[in-house]
């Protein structure tokens, strides 16, 4: 009945108007426009979610560009400005063949390269190298540096395009377009959102599916309309995350450390395409509160101040006086006055030149010393490692204008419980330093937990914080609470997800989806034996017992304890192109590269890449060559572990139909 009425809705209507439409529902349904964010973002409650589409405004949400460095549909190969392995890999190669540092790779110091990987990789001088001994090479050849020098994880730089979104989808090119559709939340109807799909590594990671992560806008058309007092909706779809509570439950832990953090909740999302779907389930997401004006007047009392969302490991590094120089890497959420401006470059000059005792005596006021403590305790204890403790990323930096200190604001929380298998192993990321929880060298985290003023009551959170929200116990009820709660939710989703969810509730270590490279990543533990092993590590450390351990960038994916990458085990960079590039190099296809081979099959790889002829590859001339022969659907390019296919949906997803 709902179906027909749907139809003859959308057949009768004008096309602005909803395409499907439930009048009982919305006449039953309580009033959102005059409720508080607290009524909404109860994990206690599922909310139903269905959002309306013409077809053409479907059609036009799909973002143009970008290509699959972890396999799935769409993209393509790249090119020049496109995504593909010469993303990450040829930063890589440049640095370990441009022995003149003029930026370019001649053809002598290509071919130099080549000659100096083969006698490197062929360890038993047998003349010849199987597709193991080059993937092993090129993982140990393209590793970061052993000493932890500046950077970070190699060849990666999130900063978008000037004016753009950052992040890994945003430098493969993708950009969100919103578009306009027809939101049915608890059965209340709102007419003419906007709505665009968001997420960067968890975009790349879903884009073969109907599951991704959306952005909803409610006053994008209607000036001043809201839902429970918010305007826009953050809809996060779980894919990195079997249990569904890492960022619900993160995000609690810092409301209740006194840290300003968004709160969350849970819907099912459905969606309706005019002449494609009808009420199609796309899965359980997370509903998280917006970081914006209201928020800022909830947590910080005024909706005066500047919020910033910064990207890059190099936080409060002295760029100059010129703002547009910093403007990217901050991306303000908000107008800055001069003011505002001023005073972030202020602080980069403060970090950066000033002596220990100067920066001592001027960081309280700056920064807001508790705030920033209670912020990094939860972020330490968390071991959240896509974060500023990694990978510069996933925080929002709120600027009072009252005070005109500095506040760290969480975000993007769905790897937090040592989930981030990009750093080091379960063991250390569960005994994390505390004393130095960051990879690598970040100036201004060193310099701030040097000051004896910071590292007092950082500490004294740390210890007040293990014995009250830290608790073991506390955490195994709350996330049985919300199993309670949302597992009826998952299982409609699909039994494979329900399988992996029920376990990860239990306790059980859950293999990872296999994001599309081919190899499958090592077991993660979830929240409840997670949290147990990690307090008692806390607890020696704060008592002198143990140092805890350092963590390192150790590539992307991670089978087999990580690393460099070793033979049958090890992942690394050199899973991206070991199999594309072992092909294109075994002339005679007998399995095996000779040393003739490898020296020509790089000699013709030049020649093929030099595209204007000119007798050297620049970075970019590079990247390209690399996309075009070694990216996505080249040979040897694998999907998922054991699918047999090139890309595709994880265990349990909804793909994409192909398109008529």
């Amino acid at each position: 009945m709902h179906s027909l009425l749907s139809r003859l809705f959308s057949r009768l209507l004008p096309a602005f108007t909803p395409i499907s439409f439930s009048m009982f529902a919305v006449a039953a349904s309580p009033d959102f426009t005059r409720a508080k964010p607290a009524d909404v973002l109860d994990t206690s409650k599922v909310w139903e979610i269905h959002l309306r589409f013409r077809a053409d405004q479907f059609a036009a949400m799909e973002p143009k560009g970008g290509g699959f460095p972890m396999g799935g549909g769409g993209g393509g190969r790249g090119g020049r400005g496109g995504f593909g392995p010469g993303t990450f890999l040829a930063p890589a190669w440049m640095t370990q063949g441009d022995t003149s540092k003029d930026s370019k790779l001649s053809k002598e110091e290509f071919r130099a390269m080549s000659e100096r990987w083969f006698a490197a990789w062929d360890k038993d001088k047998a003349g010849k190298l199987n597709s193991s001994q080059m993937r092993e090479g090129l993982n140990v050849a393209m590793a970061p540096p052993a000493d932890g020098a500046r950077g970070g994880p190699p060849a990666m730089n999130f900063l978008g395009r000037e004016g753009g979104r950052n992040g890994l989808s945003a430098m493969t090119g993708v950009e969100f377009d919103y578009v306009q559709a027809d939101l049915e939340f608890g059965g209340q109807l709102f007419t003419n959102v906007a709505v665009r799909y968001k997420g960067n590594g968890t975009f790349m990671e879903s884009r073969a599916t109907l599951k991704r992560s959306l952005k909803i806008q409610l006053d994008e058309h209607v000036k001043g309309r809201k839902l429970a007092g918010m305007d826009t909706l953050n809809l996060h779809n779980c894919v990195t995350d079997p249990s569904y509570m890492n960022e619900v439950l993160s995000h609690r832990l810092f409301l209740d450390a006194g840290t300003p953090a968004a709160r969350a909740g849970y819907a099912k999302v459905y969606a309706t395409v005019e002449g494609k779907y009808d009420r199609k389930l796309w899965g359980v997401y997370s509903i998280v509160e917006n970081p914006d004006n209201d928020f800022a007047r909830v947590h910080f009392g005024t909706k005066k101040g500047a919020l910033f969302k910064p990207v890059g490991r190099r936080l409060f590094e002295d760029m100059g006086d010129d703002w547009a120089k910093y403007h990217q890497t901050y991306d303000p959420k908000t107008k800055l006055t001069t003011a505002q401006q001023r005073r972030v470059i202020e602080f980069a000059k403060l970090v950066s030149h000033a002596s220990d005792t100067e920066f001592e005596s001027k960081l309280a006021g700056f920064l807001d010393l508790d705030a920033f403590a209670r912020f990094m305790a939860v972020t330490t204890w968390l071991s959240t490692l896509d974060s500023i403790l990694g990978m510069g990323q996933n925080f929002l930096v709120y600027l009072h204008p009252e005070t005109s200190k500095f506040h760290f604001i969480p975000w993007d929380l769905d790897h937090s419980f040592g989930q981030f298998h990009l750093m080091s192993s379960q063991e250390k990321r569960e005994q994390l330093s505390i004393h130095e929880p960051w990879h690598s060298e970040i100036r201004f985290l060193q310099r701030v937990f040097k000051t004896q003023a910071f590292k007092k009551i950082y500490l004294a959170r740390m210890e007040e914080f293990s014995k009250t929200v830290f608790e073991p116990q506390r955490f195994h009820r709350q996330v049985d609470e919300i199993a309670s709660a949302i597992r009826g939710a998952v299982q409609e989703e699909s039994n494979v997800k329900l399988d992996r969810f029920d376990k990860s509730v239990a306790g059980e270590s859950v293999t990872p989806n296999p994001m599309g490279f081919g190899t499958p990543m090592a077991p993660r533990k979830p929240i409840k034996p997670f949290v147990v092993a990690r307090n008692a590590s806390v607890k020696d450390q704060l008592a002198g017992k143990s140092e805890g351990k350092k963590v390192a960038f150790r590539g992307f994916g991670g089978g087999g304890g990580g690393g460099r990458g070793g033979r049958g085990g090890g992942f690394g960079p050199g899973n991206f192109v070991a199999g594309p590039l072992f092909n294109l190099l075994d002339a005679d296809k007998d399995n095996s590269v000779t040393e003739a081979e490898f020296k020509e099959g790089f000699a013709k790889l030049f020649l093929k890449w030099d595209k204007s002829n000119a007798g050297s590859l620049d970075e970019e001339g590079l990247k390209d060559g690399m996309n075009a022969d070694l990216g996505p659907g080249a040979d040897g390019i694998p999907g998922p572990a054991g699918s047999g296919r090139r890309g595709g949906p994880p265990p349990g997803d909804v793909p994409v139909p192909t398109q008529p």
